[in-house]
């Protein structure tokens, strides 16, 4: 039995936005008796975990499986969330993301990826967010200039990434290891400029906080992915006398939003701290500080990783259910690994 499993059950419990007394009801025992259960303090018999696994939409081999990945099964989740986030959803988020972690772990140790590139990790007191930036785009050979799909590149690293409907607006995303590669879940709600933001911000975490966590972890992870999207010797020369107008202009040449371009002007020198107030006061006075203009026109990127290794093994004549085996997911629960379903055309 998997000396963890209460972390699993309390883990797929909260992905599912079930309360304990909710499951409890379902598996008709006692919520004191599920606690015990959650906490470690007793092991469910092999009818249990049936009845657990039937409950919270996995195999009963999932449940027993014993995962091997860096830190706990429920081990805090690196997030890009705003401060007034209730503490109930972004508990929910991360449960969602470290289930994520269970099932692509248990997948992918019986099918594995042979990624193109690897995330590098850097240690913080050693190099700066900007030169950890600088050095992940050397190792991937990643062309000068901006950056086109972001999330196709963070992909080939073996990175597992899946948008998800988080219920609120103030997460934009998660990332954890699992094993030896990595997951990050991004809010589906999220436009395309600021979705690209938090996957480097996200990407940040893996590179500079796997081992190494240092107090501004979230400060580390920004100047990280301003300086891979937005690199500092090439976008500074144009970051002179900026308007709305032409931050429009670069937002759709580099991807990423008005704001972050004025904030990478501040950063670097380029804008005072009078220019930045009277640049949030336009946006605000536009109604653009939560929603910018253009970003609608900016080319979508949608994860395609993990629906391609779904894809590869309905290809390779596993049936749909023998593919949510290998997941660990009950008939009748989709997965992110689901491959599109085959239909017959008319010829």
């Amino acid at each position: 039995m998997n000396r963890r499993v209460g972390d699993v059950i309390l883990v797929l419990r909260r992905a599912a936005d079930i309360t304990q007394e909710g499951l409890a009801s379902r598996l008709d025992i006692t919520q004191a008796a599920l606690s015990r259960y959650e906490n470690d303090l007793r092991e469910p018999d092999d009818d249990m975990v049936e009845k657990l696994g039937e409950a919270l939409g996995v195999t009963a081999e999932f449940l027993r499986h014993e995962f091997r990945m860096q830190g706990a099964i429920a081990a805090d989740a690196h997030m890009r969330r705003q401060k007034t986030t209730k503490p109930s959803d972004w508990k929910r988020v991360e449960a969602q993301l470290n289930a994520l972690r269970m099932h692509s772990s248990y997948l992918l140790e019986r099918v594995p990826l042979q990624p193109q590139n690897h995330v590098i990790q850097v240690d913080p007191d050693e190099h700066t967010p900007d030169q950890a930036a600088a050095m992940l785009r050397a190792a991937w050979r990643m062309p000068i200039g901006p950056v086109r799909n972001l999330i196709r590149w963070v992909e080939s690293a073996g990175v597992i990434v899946v948008e998800e409907d988080f219920g609120t607006h103030r997460i934009d995303g998660m990332s954890q290891w699992a094993g030896e590669h990595a997951v990050i879940i991004l809010n589906s709600a999220l436009p395309t400029d600021r979705k690209r933001l938090t996957v480097a911000h996200e990407l940040g975490h893996l590179v500079l906080h796997n081992q190494y966590i240092d107090v501004d972890v979230e400060d580390q992870a920004n100047q990280f992915a301003a300086e891979l999207l937005m690199p500092s010797h090439l976008i500074a020369p144009q970051l002179n006398n900026l308007t709305l107008g032409k931050l429009a202009d670069l937002k759709a040449e580099w991807g990423v939003s008005m704001q972050a371009i004025f904030e990478r002007a501040y950063r670097l020198g380029k804008a005072t701290s009078d220019e930045r107030q009277r640049f949030y006061r336009q946006m605000n006075s536009r109604g653009w500080k939560t929603r910018e203009p253009g970003s609608d026109l900016l080319p979508s990127e949608v994860p395609e990783l993990a629906v391609s290794v779904g894809r590869r093994l309905d290809q390779s004549g596993l049936t749909r259910r023998e593919i949510q085996l290998l997941v660990g997911a009950r008939e009748g629960y989709t997965t992110p690994f689901d491959a599109p379903q085959r239909t017959l055309r008319a010829v």
